[in-house]
Parts: C-alpha cells; structure tokens; sequence
C-alpha cells in the first residue's frame, strides 16, 4: 500500500465545501469519485483543510492510500482529465505511509481579496468581496499590527466552534493594495500556524470595519480581550477568501 498526497487548487463556488457531504457537490466528493475512477479502487481522501462552501484554494493538500501502480508525480497528470475545470490536481508525489495532512506542524497562508469601488464588477463577483465605501488602509494596517503573534482568538471565530484551545499564532499578517482605473483590490494576507472556524473572514470583517471607521485600531487588543465573538466585526462572505499554501515545516527545513 502507497500513500499519495495531492496538492490541490479550484474554484470553490459550485461547491459545498471541501468535505463529502450527502446529495451535494463537494471538493473531497469530487477527489474521492476521480481518483476511484482511475485506480478501480474505493478511495476517500484525508485533506489538510475544511474549507467553506464558497472558498477557494490554491494549494490545499489531501492523501489517499493505493495500491496502484501509477508512479507518484503521474497522479496529477492522470487525475486532472478525470476533474470538473474548477478543480485541478496541481502537484502529486510519495509520502510515508504514516504521514497525515492534519498531524504535523505547519504555516498556512490565506488571501481575503476586497474589490474597493463604487460599483461592482461582474468579472471579480466569483473572487473579491465588493465594498462601495472609502477604507482607511493604514489604519488596517495599524489594526493589523495588533493581531500578530500569539493570541486567544475566541472573539474571532464562530460561535459554534468546538474546539476547546482557541490559542493560536499569527505570524505576518499584511494589507496590499493595488489600483486599477477606478477600482482598487485590497489583499488582506495572513499567515499563521493554524486557524479557527471562520476566522480569517472574521479577521477581514474586522478590519474592514477598521478601515471604514466603525472601529479604532486601538480597540484591537479590547476585542482580544473580551473572548466574545461580539465584540469582533463581521463575518464576510467566502468568495473573497482562498487558502494560499500550506508549508510543512518539517519538509521546509530540510
């Protein structure tokens, strides 16, 4: 038996999330059903990350267990023409057959991409969050300065969390902007060694209430503080978020 791993990247829109949930279409679905195909084998997947329904993914990571043949960097090649487009196998190779996506130490990397104009533009609707009034970019970025390093970050994720340790590090977190014509597409770049339910669109939600004035940089670490999801900003959409990369960091030291 060989384990797999899968780097992968798609266009979250269609579906319901990464995992396999009943009668809807879903990335892990998709994987499980293609990856069947090709090796005659009953394959489910283990993926590095959950993503919501809506979210999308530049490198996300996933594992399977085969007994196939096919050499190690040929999955991506084999696989892809077996993927809906929006879903794309974009690196294949061996690991060890004890290695797990979810039990290791790591850095993830997301993206919340703010489409700052006065009208919205129908090309950026599947990848930007639009948002019609002014932002105050060095306030977020002030704000920003607050939510790097180590924290507890209950106010910042859903409420429904179940997790019982919401401590967790921040190690960069940046505000870009680029400008085009009239529009403006903020980047809102976040790296850290693991995060909550929704708490990277919370982040972003906070932040943009930042730049639009309804909170004050200095208010950042009260939030903290204040372990209530309450005192945080709102929960933006997904289509403005894409998990970027995900480093392990026991192969990135080698």
């Amino acid at each position: 038996m060989r384990r797999i791993r899968l780097r992968v990247a798609y266009d979250g829109t269609a579906y319901c999330g990464w995992q396999v949930q009943p009668e809807v279409p879903t990335i892990e679905g998709e994987l499980n059903q293609a990856i069947s195909r090709l090796t005659k084998e009953e394959i489910i997947v283990i993926g590095a990350s959950r993503t919501d329904a809506g979210v999308h993914a530049k490198g996300n990571v996933a594992v399977f267990d085969t007994e196939s043949t096919i050499p190690a960097d040929r999955f991506a090649y084999a696989l892809n023409p077996l993927l809906p487009e929006d879903i794309v196998v974009v690196a294949s190779d061996e690991v060890e057959a004890d290695w797990h996506p979810r039990h290791c130490d790591t850095e993830k990397t997301y993206e919340y991409k703010i489409l700052n104009s006065k009208f919205p533009d129908p090309m950026r609707r599947r990848d930007t969050y639009h948002v019609s009034f002014d932002l105050d970019l060095e306030k977020m970025r002030e704000a920003a300065g607050y939510l790097k390093g180590e924290h507890d970050f209950k106010s910042f994720c859903n409420v429904h969390t179940q997790v019982e340790d919401t401590v967790r590090t921040i190690y960069d977190l940046e505000v870009e902007k680029e400008k085009e014509e009239e529009e403006e597409l903020i980047t809102i770049r976040v790296r850290g060694n693991g995060f909550l339910y929704n708490m990277v669109r919370i982040l972003a939600g906070t932040l943009i209430g930042v730049g639009r004035g309804a909170i004050a940089p200095e208010q950042i670490p009260l939030i903290l503080e204040a372990k209530d999801r309450q005192a945080a900003g709102m929960t933006v959409p997904p289509q403005g978020l894409t998990l970027v990369k995900i480093d392990y960091l026991d192969e990135k030291s080698k």
